[in-house]
């Protein structure tokens, strides 16, 4: 009996498994000033990215910061904004998404995190966990997201490196196995000792935005005693010794649900430490993986592409008054020009100019795999948590809205200009800058934004007169409290009249109740206990938004 031959690999799915093996794809979440920006900053120099990095606050000629790209981030010196950048380092293509650090924009911050394989939790080691800080954290819990901590300015005066373990483990209920341990802190931070290897890893100051000088030393080499302390030494040695019989071991599954953190001590600041960091972080990290959609979980492995537009962005080069859908790659190759299903219409849609994002730089990408973003152009037509697809058809969770606390009129002063003020709010409403809720009197056309913070506002209010050419007046709203009601109109109508809110709809035309305080929402809710009200605005599948 002659056996018949095996079949032959597909030479495609061998390159798409080679190209998902080489991804890493993660997201960093910290509370403001903790250092994030200038973290992302000094990876992408360890990276080979960029031949200088720039510190947030820049000073005379000193270069500005890659990710904060848009103007009024470079007045501030804070991140209000996602951008993607996304580099090759050690054989590895590495899609870093960089997020708000500011908490008035942590919806921003959800919508990137639902395009993250992993999470890298910056702390400030002075510091240590903050509101911030904790909120991000649960959102990568409900995910089951990786986290990788950075226990960050270890060059300053700070809090004792187990106390700051301890806090991580009992207040987010998160083990944690540090990968390597501080030598010294503040001005005598000389360092941190490898817990794998037991090697020294001595650092140097740098010039400015430069990377540092690094010196390892192995566990024999006299050099230890000469180049460092004695005594910063016995206690690096001596914490480690409690740190192993604490029982923890390092568990690569357990890392990728979610359940155990491997941290990292350093300094973004002066580069101390921020190499090791990547070089291990590379190495545990998760690869591109399934994600859920209506057909059940999606393999990056499928041969038939497949993505999610998770951000939308405006004018991200005024010159051309663009519009960029960030989209996340979940499965097959994606390759320029091709033709995908977009689920939600029904449509199908040719890709002609695809883009790799670098902040706001820009470049034609020929191809991508999963774990990749790439921008769009955006005639309109995307809106976030849209699926994209080719072969079989397959739809991905989509992204809900959370519940703004803070409202206010949006008016416009000149009604000359009401075409440009209508573009203007309703692209930023597209992207997700904040939302938008109307009146139910129809006579009363000017929107309502509603926002997690107060900062939110004043951006949309800049951009409207840099971006659009409009100027534009505030007038706030006492109200701190949102409720989509559940049921929709006609539920709202079977209970009758409400008192101490207001009934607004928002882009889907959906009944939003909004409340003074939590006590008007909490004695609405025991007059009419059969009204169904929830925080988080329900995903729209289907449906067109309204415009203004």
């Amino acid at each position: 009996m002659v056996s018949s031959p095996t079949p032959s690999p597909d030479p495609g799915s061998i390159a798409l498994a080679e190209a998902v093996s080489r991804r890493r794809n993660f997201a960093i979440i910290s509370h403001p000033d903790a250092g994030k920006t200038t973290l992302t900053e000094k990876l992408l120099l360890y990276g080979g990215a960029i031949q200088q990095a720039g510190a947030v606050k820049a000073k005379g000629e000193q270069r500005k910061v890659t990710s904060d790209w848009m103007e009024l981030e470079k007045q501030r010196g804070i991140s209000i904004t996602s951008t993607v950048l996304q580099f090759d380092y050690d054989g590895t293509t590495v899609n870093l998404l960089d997020t708000p650090g500011h908490q008035d924009f942590s919806e921003d911050t959800y919508r990137t995190l639902a395009a993250a394989d992993n999470a890298v939790m910056l702390v400030d080691a002075a510091k240590g966990l903050e509101p911030q800080t904790r909120k991000l954290f649960e959102v990568c819990r409900m995910r089951r997201i990786p986290i990788f901590t950075f226990i960050n300015k270890m060059d300053r005066p700070g809090r004792d490196p187990l106390e700051l373990i301890d806090e991580i483990e009992q207040e987010l209920g998160l083990t944690c196995w540090p990968v390597n341990w501080p030598i010294g802190s503040g001005d005598r931070f000389r360092g941190v000792i490898d817990r794998r290897s037991q090697d020294l890893l001595l650092f140097e100051r740098a010039e400015r935005g430069r990377q540092s000088l690094e010196r390892r030393l192995e566990p024999g080499d006299p050099a230890r005693h000469e180049l460092v302390e004695p005594e910063l030494l016995e206690q690096a040695s001596e914490e480690l010794e409690l740190l192993d019989g604490a029982g923890a071991e390092l568990d690569l599954e357990r890392v990728h649900a979610g359940e155990l953190s491997p941290v990292f001590f350093g300094s973004a600041m002066t580069n101390f430490g921020v190499r090791p960091f990547l070089d291990a972080f590379l190495g545990l990290a998760q690869r591109p993986v399934a994600r859920e959609s209506d057909q059940g979980p999606v393999d990056p492995l499928r041969p038939e592409f497949s993505g999610f537009v998770f951000k939308l962005q405006a004018n991200m080069d005024p010159r051309h008054r663009d519009r960029v859908a960030f989209v996340r790659v979940c499965s097959g190759r994606f390759e320029k020009d091709m033709s995908v299903r977009h689920a939600r219409s029904g449509r199908t849609i040719r890709l002609s100019r695809p883009q790799k994002l670098f902040g706001q730089d820009r470049e034609v990408v020929e191809d991508a795999y999963p774990g990749d973003v790439i921008g769009l152009n955006n005639p309109g037509m995307f809106s976030i948590g849209d699926t994209l697809y080719t072969g079989a058809r397959v739809e991905y969770e989509g992204i809900p809205c959370f519940s703004p606390e803070i409202f206010a009129w949006l008016r416009n002063p000149n009604p000359s200009a009401f075409k440009s003020f209508r573009k203007g709010v309703n692209e930023l409403r597209e992207e997700g800058a904040v939302q938008v809720l109307y009146d139910t009197d129809p006579s009363k056309r000017d929107p309502i934004l509603a926002a997690v913070g107060q900062l939110q506002l004043e951006v949309v209010q800049y951009r409207l007169e840099n971006e659009y050419g409009v100027t534009s007046r505030l007038e706030p709203l006492e109200f701190s409290v949102a409720r989509w009601v559940s049921g929709g109109w006609p539920a709202l109508e079977s209970v009758g009249r409400l008192f101490n809110c207001k009934t607004v709809r928002d882009a889907w035309d959906r009944p939003v109740l909004l409340f003074r305080n939590d006590w008007n929402l909490h004695q609405l809710q025991e007059d009419h206990p059969d009204l169904e009200l929830h925080g988080v605005a329900p995903v729209v599948s289907g449906v067109e938004p309204i415009a203004l």
